[in-house]
């Protein structure tokens, strides 16, 4: 006997031999469910394990090998389908065929007969959608899935194989429009009211053991959706992607990240007004993130507004750095290395403050501390050393500002061909005075 038929029977603790489920309500038995999602090299650790196990059918019944997702887990409809039937013969048939060619004429002729029944176009657009999604062609996958949701708005593994089709034809686009679906369903679920006959406290527990059951197929869906958006290139577009994934999935892991790449990102596409808005909202959740801490202190000693503001933000950088505790799967060098840079930003971002409030004595400790810990960076020890000759030149010490205007000028930035100007100007008195 086959683990799948095994396991079929354990979840309706029976002995005999039919391959199905029960439909505890009507005593019906419902087909089991073909793979339809396959392994995705994307995953890690248990989700990799989940995704490689599951068998999916859009909107029909699911039985998970080792799992058992049973059909009082999934979230959306199922169509029972009666062993014996003509149904039950069409769909062991289809299973059964490996040449895709003929599976794909089996599947019309069901969709054209059986299929048109009831419920179970369901099923049929289902079939379309497993079959094209193996063949990796995403329009018609697209296609047939967009009729399951017609069907269905509520079919989570619809949704899940929609992100992995748009994931896999890195359609930006659709990937992000799906992904709101999913964070959608899963939101109304949540929400949703006991029925009729189900008292508040049983539906609650009910749907917690579902929830946890789809947990890491949720999971799967946000790491996909988030590696999508984050790798659209321009700034601006990659900036209201990740807006919108913050606010599909506001309970992910990754929307805060989401958030902090975003603002960024505004910050790139020279959008201040939402790069301002972004991240003060997610200070305003997280009053310690880092990120925006260290982003507003800059942006303020840049602008040379709001300055005790911005101080207040840079000191509350470090001070969050110090006391923070190393994340698990971080190692050691990686976490001091971590800690020294942000710790880096924010002494620079304070000796750019200092500069603004005419602290130049000030502004040279900050900077001067700031440097080693920020030069692994090109771009932000250049920074820092060119506001280091500023704040030496202010205080008449030349010759120390033109060795930190050197410095800044001697790697790859935007601050490379700013410095070397600094320089020329230093060295015109001196050539003047020797003629």
């Amino acid at each position: 006997m086959s683990s799948s038929r095994k396991t079929a029977e354990t979840v309706n603790g029976e002995s005999g031999k039919e391959f199905c489920l029960r439909d505890a309500r009507h005593g019906t038995k419902m087909q089991a469910i073909p793979p339809l999602l396959k392994r995705t090299p994307a995953l890690r650790g248990r989700g990799r394990s989940l995704m490689r196990k599951i068998k999916w059918l859009a909107g029909a019944a699911i039985l998970l090998s080792g799992w058992n997702i049973s059909v009082a887990q999934q979230i959306g409809k199922y169509v029972p389908i009666q062993a014996g039937s003509d149904v039950d013969h069409a769909l062991n048939e289809i299973n059964s065929t490996t040449d895709p060619t003929q599976k794909l004429a089996l599947i019309q002729k069901f969709a054209d007969g059986p299929g048109k029944e009831g419920n179970y176009p369901l099923v049929a657009d289902g079939l379309f959608v497993d079959y094209y999604l193996n063949q990796k062609n995403y329009d018609k996958a697209f296609e047939y899935g967009d009729k399951v949701f017609a069907l269905d708005p509520d079919s989570f593994q619809n949704a899940i194989n929609m992100v992995r089709a748009s994931a896999e034809k890195s359609d930006v686009d659709r990937l992000i429009s799906y992904g709101e679906k999913a964070g959608a369903i899963i939101q109304r679920y949540k929400a949703s009211a006991a029925p009729e006959g189900t008292s508040a406290a049983m539906w609650d527990e009910q749907k917690a053991r579902v929830l946890e059951a789809n947990k890491d197929s949720y999971t799967y869906v946000q790491q996909l959706v988030f590696r999508g958006v984050y790798q659209a290139k321009d700034p601006a577009k990659r900036a209201a992607l990740l807006v919108r994934f913050a606010q599909a999935f506001p309970d992910s892991a990754f929307a805060n990240q989401a958030l902090g790449v975003a603002a960024t990102a505004y910050q790139q596409a020279q959008n201040t007004a939402k790069m301002l808005e972004v991240a003060n909202g997610l200070l305003a959740k997280d009053p310690n993130d880092v990120g925006m801490l260290l982003l507003l202190s800059d942006y303020y000693g840049e602008k040379g507004e709001q300055l005790d503001k911005a101080e207040t933000y840079a000191k509350k950088a470090i001070s969050t750095v110090e006391s923070s505790v190393k994340p698990e799967g971080v190692t050691d060098q990686q976490w001091t290395q971590q800690k020294g840079l942000q710790k880096g930003l924010a002494l620079s971002s304070l000796g750019q403050i200092n500069i603004e409030k005419k602290e130049n004595a000030q502004a040279v400790d900050n900077l001067k501390a700031a440097a080693p810990l920020v030069k692994a960076d090109d771009g932000s020890y250049a920074r820092n050393q060119y506001r280091l000759g500023f704040a030496l030149l202010n205080l008449k010490k030349n010759a120390e500002a033109k060795e930190a205007f050197t410095q800044a000028a001697s790697v790859n930035s935007p601050y490379k061909a700013l410095a070397q100007e600094k320089l020329k100007g230093l060295a015109a008195p001196a050539r003047r005075k020797a003629s």
